[in-house]
Parts: structure tokens; sequence; C-alpha cells
């Protein structure tokens, strides 16, 4: 595609950002800079070219997990986090067409007045027109993680990688925040992320993607620029694959 510097890597890909992103520095709620920062790399994919995709969390607003832990039942507390991530998902809407790139928000949970319900067949005939898909409401059941979502919504979109964009540079042996001496990983086989205990997704969600073809990479969302660099093949945060593919 012209302007950019290198065929892209892949031809459709799903972006994961966690909720806890769209707050910023302050942790909790909607920082509007944050946003506008997030909507600007996702367009930076879709400007090479590529279909992208993205799931997006909820645990600026509301925690599952945690709110499970106060007494209300846990899959009420779950619905409550898949309500909190559609308002992320029209709040990356509204910033990405700010910058005049058309999008559709997708919810796994019926809300017509707002968002369009994930029919798979229709999102990808959206991103084959060029519109970015933002998904939200998880996958609309209880007990799943929004991790499990994106590698569910990967697979069913028939995604060539998932890139989940996180706050560290990547897999490590240990916690780096930690451990100073911690090892980073530029590649990982799948295999060897289960074998070595590494947490990089839940186990649910891993498993969705070690069962495909698709190649996962965990980076930091906070370089600018990572994420269009990574889709032009540049090896930035930690790839994993299968073994067969490296």
């Amino acid at each position: 595609m012209e302007g950019s510097d290198s065929k892209p890597r892949w031809r459709r890909v799903l972006i994961k950002l966690s909720g806890e992103a769209f707050a910023g520095e302050q942790g909790v709620g909607l920082d509007p800079e944050a946003i506008d920062y997030l909507a600007r790399e996702v367009i930076s994919v879709h400007q090479l070219g590529v279909q992208t995709a993205v799931v997006v969390g909820g645990g600026n607003i509301v925690r599952g997990a945690s709110i499970a832990m106060t007494g209300i039942e846990h899959a009420t507390a779950d619905y409550m986090g898949m309500l909190a991530t559609v308002i992320n998902a029209l709040a990356l809407q509204a910033a990405i067409e700010r910058h005049g790139v058309d999008t559709r928000v997708q919810s796994a949970i019926a809300m017509q007045a707002v968002a369009e319900p994930f029919i798979r067949r229709r999102a990808i005939r959206h991103l084959e027109k060029g519109r970015i898909v933002i998904l939200a409401a998880g996958t609309g059941n209880p007990f799943f993680t929004t991790d499990t979502a994106a590698s569910l919504r990967a697979v069913e979109l028939n995604a060539d990688a998932l890139l989940k964009a996180t706050n560290v540079d990547g897999v490590y042996d240990r916690d780096p925040r930690k451990h100073p001496n911690a090892i980073k990983y530029d590649t990982l086989s799948f295999e060897e992320a289960l074998q070595r205990q590494l947490r990089v997704m839940d186990l649910t969600a891993f498993t969705l993607c070690m069962e495909r073809t698709m190649e996962l990479v965990v980076f930091n969302i906070w370089e600018p620029g990572n994420l269009r660099r990574i889709v032009q093949g540049e090896p930035i945060g930690t790839l994993i694959r299968h073994e067969h593919n490296s």
C-alpha cells in the first residue's frame, strides 16, 4: 500500500485492548487523551490496508471478578463487566471516527440502540469494506474473560494474528516489575509457554489460539508506533506461534 515502508505481514488482525488502557494513568474511568492515542494507534494499522478488528475490555469501569467478591453473584458481576466494555467500545468508536475512519461496534449482548449485534458474516463484510470493527460485551457469556473473547473472535473472523496490547514489552519468565533480572522471550511456541506456565492469557483464551495456526503477539501499546511496526513485520514484543511455523 502506498506510504507504507513494507508489505504488511498479515491481511487481517484482531487487536485486544484492555479496559485499563482506556483509563490512562488515572487507573479508572475514561481518559480522553489515552483513548485518542489508542484510536490513532489502531488507525495506523488500518492505514496499511490491513483489515482491523478490536476487542475491548472493561476493567477501567467494572471488574467482574472483583465485584463477585462483594457478594454479587459471579454471573451477574460478569454481565456488569460485559456492559462496561460497551462503554469503552463507544468511546473508541467516537475517537476513531473523529479521525475520519469508518467503524462499526458489534455487541455480543443485544442492544440495538447503540450497537449492532455480533453477526460473524456481517463483521467479516465490514472488515472487507475497510471498516474497523469494534467488538464489545465479551463472548456474551459469564465466566469467560475478554482475553477469551478476543481469541474466540479472532478465530471466528479468520484473523491471521491476535495482537494483545499490554503495558509491558512482551512475555517474561517472571514479572519484570518485581524481578529486575527477569528474562524476556522474543519468540515462543505455544507448547513452550504452556510448559513454562507463563501467564500470557488465561488458559481458555490461550488454548483457542493454540488450536489454530494463528500467531499471537504480546507487546507494549504505550510505545508509539509499536502496533504499526509489528504489522509491518518488525520483531517487537513476544511472538508466540506453533513450533512448525518457527
